[in-house]
């Protein structure tokens, strides 16, 4: 709709005003921050003497620490006010040259008249009448905005349904305090508004989008009420923006029970960590907790071994070769993956309780203090009906009270006399003071000369015993190595623990040849890593984290069942949003995940909600209707009505002209404006080839799986660590039917083309890929 010169003039005079009041708060808030701030400093270098230290008398001593409460008690209230004012004010610099960019009139049920609500990414309120001047986009009644359309409305508080009329739904992008943009639209937010956001160059950082929240994406941030939340949508379609609005939503609903370092992210590479991490603090939130899975694996089990990354794993199936092992390999990954060998491996637990259990001795410079046979004895002889980790627990307390007694009897060996001949003037001094508190509690009666020989003995002993002491806490004289290489070592055993709804892969016997090497060298396949630690677990118990209340899974088409189970267990109070794209699962192990329903039953229908996303946004339409017709399924995908030129297949007759149209066509894209251009390969080694050979005639970038961001400029990245970032303009370095033509590397292929916002390029030599659109 038109907007009449007055509706302008009058929205223009009221962000005038509401800048105005904004720049008023701030002026007064740096005074009170900086104000704050120094009697903060001042109360610190003070504090002692502002307090009266007495401890002569019992109640000098009272006094004392009352005195100590009370000054700690005012620095502390000091304290929270500097950080609720700083926090304030970070919000009003954000919001003074944009203070909203929505409005809607509401009249709700009984009242005469609407009244204007307008919407930014935070509130402010007119102190003096104490009512709003803008409206946080988190709000109850801010739904509307996303959801409602001129006419009957209504939106959910936490006291129940509010009902009325929505008579004006109007957007506006204020810049620098000054109207740019501004208009009234219907159901959805505007297409123009999107149409300028999604016409925009890439960054290396993701924006927030709550001025172009979806009614889609709306329900996904405001979902609180199921366990489990699966997001399903199609490449571009906001998944992951989606989802960190969500997380400041959560933040804003349950501020006074939820803090950011509660929820967690896992992401699919370190790269990503860094492209997200400005969303939340632009809404004025902290950022939650980071990390990836694989970073949980090397926290838990790099001290034990060597752990092979997903971009390794991927790295070696991708390769075209001849080794006779791959295909073993293959079938590997999907059974390790799969729930078959999830319920395997519990199966295995329950066997293990009644026979089979494997332990290591207790030993000390070459003598046997406890043999793996007298263990193995004391396990069984326990009461079946306890735990398996319960009876781990008794047997550790046994042991260390089997090392106490070897302990004092080893005090009296030829060794510690030695030992205590070469102890050092601080050594003796430790000792004797260790003599001298036993001496104090009535534990020593004999003469200082044996006292002191005891004592010194005694230190020897415990220090070199520490270790082992040790060792035996941590569960260490459990053989899980052993108990997990007897699965591949078994076949027979192994065979017998399966459902009936699964058996061995046709390769096993290569499969366990390939996983028993590996172990041999200290080392673990990805796809053994999650297995072998759940096994662990299982006999250890679960090392739990209950202060989590929140998991967010990005990509979650990439993990497997094993590893999903997992995550479920390592946050048991948690509740869990999953995103991903069934159609970009590229990793080997993912395929194990299969359809949506193995989603589902993590937490089960009950406690699970799935929510699709069709609609594409970050690519042209003719990039989203070109790419869509790579997969099945893909007539789903809607585009959004966003034109441009359409992607372009380029054959090239070798690879020197190859080079050539890629490098013009570089310079040319840069030409027109380009910041981020991604020259997508297939794996890592035919990107460091290509970049060794264009390097030399313009600046690029190679990205690894250890570069630490995206940066501007031309990046060549192998299309696995491409997933869930955009750039302004893609080229795939070879789209060839030679690299692209098994069905397993079809969704890589995808995925690779759907990174382009708005200009796709794809070169080839010799056929181009049967995956690509006549």
């Amino acid at each position: 709709m038109t907007i009449q010169d007055q509706d302008w003039q009058e929205e223009q005079q009221r962000v005038t005003e509401i800048t105005d009041i904004i720049d008023h708060y701030i002026q007064r808030l740096m005074k009170q921050v900086g104000g704050v701030r120094g009697d903060v400093i001042e109360m610190r270098k003070d504090f002692w003497d502002e307090v009266t230290i007495n401890f002569s008398e019992a109640d000098d001593v009272g006094e004392t620490s009352t005195n100590l409460r009370q000054q700690s008690q005012v620095l502390s209230e000091r304290e929270r006010t500097h950080l609720q004012a700083s926090k304030a004010l970070k919000k009003y610099r954000k919001l003074v040259d944009s203070p909203y960019f929505g409005r809607i009139d509401f009249r709700e049920s009984g009242e005469s008249a609407a009244e204007p609500i307008y919407l930014g990414i935070g509130s402010v309120m007119d102190e003096e009448l104490e009512n709003f001047l803008v409206y946080d986009w988190r709000a109850p009644i801010s739904s509307l905005y996303y959801d409602g359309a001129p006419g009957e409305a209504q939106y959910e508080t936490p006291s129940g349904m509010v009902k009325g009329e929505m008579s004006l739904k109007r957007q506006f992008v204020i810049r620098d305090r000054q109207i740019q943009v501004l208009f009234d639209t219907g159901v959805t937010i505007g297409d123009e508004l999107l149409q300028q956001v999604l016409s925009h160059s890439a960054d290396d950082k993701m924006k927030n989008i709550v001025a172009t929240i979806q009614k889609e994406q709306n329900a996904v941030i405001r979902n609180d009420k199921t366990r489990m939340l699966i997001v399903q949508g199609a490449a571009g379609s906001g998944k992951t923006s989606a989802a960190l609005q969500r997380v400041a939503y959560l933040l804003y609903k349950y501020r006074d029970t939820l803090q950011a370092d509660q929820m967690i992210l896992f992401s699919p590479n370190p790269l990503f960590n860094s492209y997200i991490s400005t969303v939340l603090p632009e809404l004025g939130e902290d950022n939650m907790q980071q990390t990836t899975f694989q970073a949980y694996l090397e926290h838990r089990l790099g001290r034990e071994f060597e752990l092979e990354d997903v971009f390794t794993q991927t790295e070696q199936l991708l390769a075209e070769h001849d080794d006779p092992g791959l295909e073993a390999r293959r079938e590997g990954i999907a059974f390790k993956s799969g729930m078959g060998y999830l319920r395997l491996i519990q199966t295995y637990k329950e066997h293990l309780e009644a026979r089979d259990m494997l332990f290591r001795p207790i030993v000390f410079q070459g003598r046997i203090i406890v043999s793996r046979e007298e263990m193995v004895r004391q396990f069984y002889s326990f009461d079946p009906a306890i735990k398996l980790a319960n009876r781990l627990d008794l047997m550790r307390d046994r042991l260390l009270k089997a090392l106490s007694s070897f302990a004092a009897e080893e005090r009296k060996a030829d060794w510690v006399e030695d030992q205590i001949q070469l102890l050092d003037q601080d050594d003796y001094q430790r000792a004797f003071q260790i003599m001298r508190r036993k001496q104090r509690k009535g534990e020593l009666s004999f003469d200082d000369f044996d006292a002191e020989k005891e004592a010194l003995a005694r230190m020897v002993v415990s220090t070199r015993l520490k270790p082992l002491r040790q060792w035996i806490k941590n569960y260490r004289f459990v053989d899980v190595v052993g108990l997990y290489r007897r699965l591949f070592q078994n076949a027979s055993m192994t065979a017998e623990l399966l459902d009936s709804e699964t058996s061995l892969p046709r390769e096993w016997d290569e499969i366990s040849r390939q996983t028993l090497a590996k172990m041999n060298s200290k080392e673990l396949y990805y796809e053994d890593v999650t297995p072998y630690l759940y096994l662990r677990e299982l006999l250890q118990g679960f090392r739990t984290n209950t202060s989590i209340r929140h998991v967010i899974v990005d990509e979650v088409q990439d993990y497997s069942v094993f590893q999903l189970e997992f995550l479920k267990r390592l946050f048991p109070r948690a509740k869990m949003t999953v995103l991903g794209d069934l159609n970009q699962a590229i990793y080997a192990h993912g395929e194990a995940l299969g359809e949506l329903q193995s989603l589902v039953s993590l937490y089960g229908e009950a406690e699970t909600e799935v929510i699709s996303l069709t609609k594409s946004y970050r690519s042209t339409r003719e990039i989203v209707e070109f790419t869509r017709q790579m997969i099945p399924g893909g007539e789903h995908i809607t585009p959004f009505h966003r034109p441009g030129v359409p992607p372009k297949v380029i054959p090239a007759e070798s690879e020197k002209q190859l080079e050539e149209l890629v490098a013009q066509d570089l310079q040319e894209l840069q030409a027109q404006g380009y910041h981020y251009v991604a020259m997508i390969c297939k794996t890592e080694e035919e990107s460091r080839g290509v970049h060794r050979r264009l390097s030399p005639r313009m600046p690029i970038r190679l990205i690894t799986k250890s570069t630490p961001a995206f940066e501007q400029g031309i990046l060549v990245v192998p299309a696995y660590l491409a997933k869930g970032v955009e750039f302004d303009a893609v080229l795939i370095y070879n789209g060839s039917d030679e690299l692209y033509s098994r069905e397993r590397e079809r969704k890589l292929f995808y995925t690779a083309c759907t990174r382009a916002m708005h200009e796709l390029h794809i070169y080839h030599l010799g056929a181009r890929s049967r995956f690509l659109p006549s």
